[in-house]
């Protein structure tokens, strides 16, 4: 039988298993699985289940798993296909998670689940934004074609039968700021609707078949996201057809009537979210297992605010979701062969992670440094230069694969090369990992001990279940089978610096104590909880020396544990001219942390307050080094880490290279290196507008698009969306476009071929766009079809963009979409037409309107 047609008879065998299921249960049990933790109904043979599980770019787990670029990163690849690539990795790893919980009995716990929360596919309209790193950046037709992409990688072929359901978020108006999250009533246009904000979800559901949606947290025009008559029943349930499950963001239900005021008392609330059709409901009080949170929902069904046919709908379509992913057993068309836990971090995946930490790469500016050559002497700077934290980004595991820093990468790569590591002064930025080389069990081991007790009523056991050894302050609990739900652990051992110097030291989710000289230099009397900032103490560490340590963490807390340092100069000064005095080559690798920009953070500093930035500028220490580095007079290579636009006009005037890094993952060093030396081209475009200043931009919270991104900013950004440079060059012969069915109105295919004019095999982007006609309200120009292409030297490859009659249309004020007649000025090249790149333009002409469908 075609796969299709299985997966069509599995969905509909799915759903009367579901409601089957669903009116055997008893109101209690059927209200306790509203929650994002469902707790097992042994009597039905319903095991627990957590829809709580995280991938953004990588699986989140007990285990190491693999850790790819930050989303941004990924869509500076312009790279569909890499894209599912990547996406297939995370969901067999998503798989061998859950093996792992039923293997352990931990199904219940967060990352047991078989559907993810991602991808972010939210539009990166102002670079203010600290989440903007999750997503895919400003352009809602990369957005859509690369959450396409991803849905489909994690996916699998066929979405009725889905190895992972894909959960596209935060449906749909929502980007910041993170302050306001909570309570923001955001107004928007109705072309800005249909322009801008829908079409990545659009094509998640029409086109990738997603099989859930997760609502945001803010209002939408009045109405609460997870409430909104406009977006889950006109557009979701309605237009786009979408027969799958919503899960509300964590809390925005609670938010509806704590926050918004929108709805009177909790079980009100529950039901405005219940009616509009979100099924599913994330509650972080279930992170510190609270009991009774479903009595909201008895309450409301008391008072008959909803009925059973609301709840019995929610529930069919979740247990259907558990039936065809296999977690729930008895669907025949369903494979049941478990994904085995060795599949996470394989070889493979590890290369993989690799290939698009490359593929990420934007190389900014060039005078010619670039490629470094053999028998360079380098100096290599800054306080991101030997940094591994900072690989990661946001939403990514703390354990994965040993991460590669820069200055590591540069070794790897020219293992004879005078390679020289400057320390910078204290930063900002400072903080990574102590890794196991630094630490010493109490019995001389690389690591430390750790010991899990479990908990007992109100207790503790008085021997712990399980020792072992680790390689950090990492809690490995939930991957043992003898290891409780609920728990404490343990670490004990010794810090052994590596070599002589001044050290910046700080814990984060441990309670206990390093002591230094028989003082606590380091100390947590309670516990730091998520997103907390890192708390960072400066001390003086002998080479040789042991320093020991007694750190312990329970299970529940959101804190993270972890044990950081960085050392840093003395003299910063003094190091950075005595560093750098034979280097040929200055490498200086800045940027921010997730640190600094992320979700909701408890942060306020220069430049940054509540995890959104309030600057575009690096931060001072970093600036005022790079001044300092030039002032030396040699070439001077800036390689940026980030999430984020930056102001990168003083580099572009004074840097004889710059090459945009992103939060590259755990081959982040080995790629950047690969890069810098030629080993790699750099094929890497910006998914972003880099502006000078927030004065060229709206106020943040203006969530109209007039003045923002590529399509509506009418100044002079910096570097542009689309941009990135190559070590060769390329050639475009003339377009050829040929309409559909002998008119252009039903799509037209544009052809042209590219040629490799450098002494250098390399790979370019070609990128189609369109600028419409006069249109109120329509944008200047805007990305149409993209493509990587790798092409050798010398070697000539015809390429074709098929444009729908969707990709041809443009939106009216009113928010129609629609084909307008006119003339249409066309372009392929390697960035947007008029910026001096490589590229062939021509005219389109439209002879008639055509009103689409939404």
């Amino acid at each position: 039988m075609p796969l299709g047609a299985r997966g069509a008879d599995a969905q509909a065998e799915a759903t009367a298993r579901a409601r089957s299921l669903v009116t055997q249960m008893t109101l209690d049990e059927k209200i306790d699985q509203l929650l994002n933790v469902a707790p097992a109904v042994p009597r039905l043979g319903i095991p627990a289940y957590n829809w709580w599980t995280e991938s953004l770019h990588g699986a989140l787990g007990p285990l190491p798993t693999t850790n790819f670029p930050e989303p941004i990163g990924l869509a500076a690849s312009f790279d569909a296909p890499l894209l599912q690539q990547v996406a297939s990795a995370i969901s067999v790893e998503v798989r061998a998670l859950h093996t792992l919980g039923r293997e352990t009995g931990h199904l219940g716990r967060i990352g047991t689940g078989l559907d993810t929360w991602s991808p972010n596919i939210n539009i990166f309209r102002d670079p203010r934004w600290g989440r903007g790193q999750e997503t895919y950046g400003e352009d809602p037709h990369l957005t859509a074609a690369l959450g396409v992409a991803f849905i489909r990688g994690i996916q699998g072929p066929s979405p009725d039968l889905p190895d992972v359901v894909a959960t596209p978020k935060h449906f749909a108006v929502h980007s910041g700021p993170e302050s306001t999250r909570h309570m923001a009533d955001v107004f928007v246009s109705a072309h800005d609707l249909e322009d801008t904000y829908l079409p990545a979800f659009r094509a998640a559901i029409v086109d990738a078949k997603a099989g859930s949606i997760m609502c945001a947290y803010n209002r939408i025009n009045g109405q609460p996201a997870c409430g909104s008559d406009v977006l889950m029943k006109q557009h979701l349930r309605g237009a786009w057809g979408f027969q799958g499950y919503v899960v509300s963001d964590c809390d925005a239900v609670t938010d509806i009537s704590e926050q918004h005021k929108y709805a009177p008392d909790p079980a009100a609330a529950v039901a405005v979210a219940l009616k509009a059709g979100t099924d599913n409901e994330c509650n972080t009080k279930t992170l510190g297992d609270t009991p009774g949170l479903g009595a909201r929902y008895r309450e409301a069904w008391q008072r008959g605010l909803i009925n059973m046919g609301d709840i019995d709908q929610a529930l069919v379509r979740l247990f259907s979701a558990r039936y065809r992913t296999g977690d729930m057993a008895g669907l025949p068309q369903r494979d049941t062969k478990a994904v085995p836990v060795t599949a996470i971090g394989t070889p493979a995946h590890q290369a993989l992670a690799l290939q698009a930490a490359t593929q990420s790469m934007v190389l900014l500016k060039n005078d010619g440094v670039l490629p470094l050559k053999p028998g360079l002497k380098l100096a290599v700077i800054g306080p991101l230069a030997d940094a591994t934290r900072v690989l990661r980004g946001n939403y990514s595991s703390t354990l994965s694969a040993p991460p590669v820093s820069v200055v590591d990468g540069l070794r790897r790569v020219l293992p004879k090369a005078q390679i020289k590591l400057v320390p910078a002064g204290a930063s900002i930025t400072d903080g990574d990992p102590v890794p196991a080389t630094a630490l010493r069990t109490p019995d001389g081991q690389p690591g430390l001990r750790v010991d899990y007790y479990n908990r007992n009523g109100d207790q503790y056991d008085s021997k712990p279940v399980v020792t072992r050894v680790e390689p950090g302050l990492a809690s490995r609990g939930l991957e043992f089978k003898t290891v409780a739900d609920r728990h404490k652990v343990v670490w004990s051992g010794h810090l052994l610096a590596p070599e002589t110097g001044l050290y910046r030291l700080g814990v984060s989710g441990v309670k206990g104590a390093l002591t230094v000289g028989g003082q606590r230099v380091v100390e947590a009397t309670t516990y730091s909880q998520w997103a907390e900032p890192l708390q960072l103490r400066e001390v003086r560490l002998e080479k040789g020396q042991r320093y020991p340590l007694h750190f312990e963490a329970e299970s529940g807390n959101t804190g993270v544990p972890g044990l950081f340092w960085k050392r840093i100069a003395v003299d910063a000064d003094a190091e950075l001219k005595q560093g750098t005095a034979d280097a040929d080559v200055i490498v200086a690798v800045v940027g921010l942390t997730s640190d600094l920009e992320g979700e909701e953070m408890a942060l306020k500093v220069d430049g940054f307050a509540g995890g959104d930035k309030t600057s575009l500028d690096l931060p001072l220490e970093q600036r005022q080094l790079l001044e300092r580095a030039k002032a030396l007079g040699k070439p001077l290579v800036v390689v940026l880490m980030n999430g984020s636009a930056l102001d990168l006009s003083w580099a572009k005037d004074h840097a004889a290279a710059i090459l945009e890094a992103w939060y590259p993952g755990q081959a982040g060093g080995q790629a950047v290196a690969d890069v810098l030396t030629g080993r790699a081209d750099p094929g890497g475009r910006l998914p972003l507008t880099f502006y000078r200043s927030l004065a060229d931009l709206p106020p943040f919270d203006d969530y109209s698009m007039q003045g923002r991104t590529y399509r509506y900013y009418a100044g002079t950004p910096v570097y542009p969306f689309g941009a990135g440079l190559s070590y060769t060059s390329f050639r475009y012969t003339p377009l050829q476009i040929a309409p559909v069915d002998g008119a252009a109105e039903n799509g037209v295919v544009v052809t042209t071929e590219i040629t490799n004019t450098g002494a250098r095999d390399g790979e370019e982007v070609a990128q189609l766009y369109l600028t419409p006609p006069a249109l109120e309200g329509a944008p200047r120009l805007a990305l149409r079809g993209f493509q990587r292409v790798a092409l050798k030297t010398g070697e000539r490859r015809r390429i074709s963009f098929h444009l729908s009659p969707r990709d041809l249309s443009f939106v009216t004020r009113d928010g129609v979409r629609q084909l307008t007649p006119g003339q249409y000025g066309l372009s392929v090249g390697s960035g947007q037409p008029g910026t001096g790149v490589a590229g062939q333009q021509a005219a389109l002409v439209l002879n008639r309107a055509v009103v689409l469908e939404q």
